[in-house]
């Protein structure tokens, strides 16, 4: 049997020797920032309703971005959504200092309300 070079360089891609076939020396790209929750939740809606579209993500090495830019983009329109949502609903400090029950009580309601859109609108899509 000839011996066979450890690593060859071919066609724009470098290929190890592993046993008797080569294999591309394949990296994704580094993505540093975390997908964070609405990130976790779309992944796994994507790997469950619309599996091509994960398939061309993940094998295109753009799953990590897409899914850190969308957990981005929801947790910006969230705060902007809950601000409005306070200001319509007249939930402001002075409630806070005057009733802190009431105040809680209405902030969570806020947040579920804003959160449910979130996922309506950015996550189930």
């Amino acid at each position: 049997m000839e011996h066979l070079p450890k690593e060859i360089h071919q066609n724009g891609i470098s290929y190890t020797l592993m046993g008797d076939y080569y294999i591309p020396d394949l990296k994704l790209p580094e993505e540093s920032r975390p997908i964070g929750r609405w990130g976790r939740m779309h992944k796994a809606f994507l790997q469950e309703h619309r599996p091509s579209q994960y398939n061309e993500l993940l094998l295109s090495g753009k799953l990590w971005t897409y899914l850190a830019d969308l957990n981005g983009q929801a947790d910006d329109r969230l705060a902007r959504i809950i601000s409005q949502m306070q200001t319509a609903e007249g939930v402001t400090e002075e409630l806070k200092a005057r009733d802190q029950l009431a105040w809680v009580g209405a902030m969570n309601s806020i947040r579920i309300r804003a959160e449910e859109i979130i996922v309506a609108d950015m996550i189930l899509v």
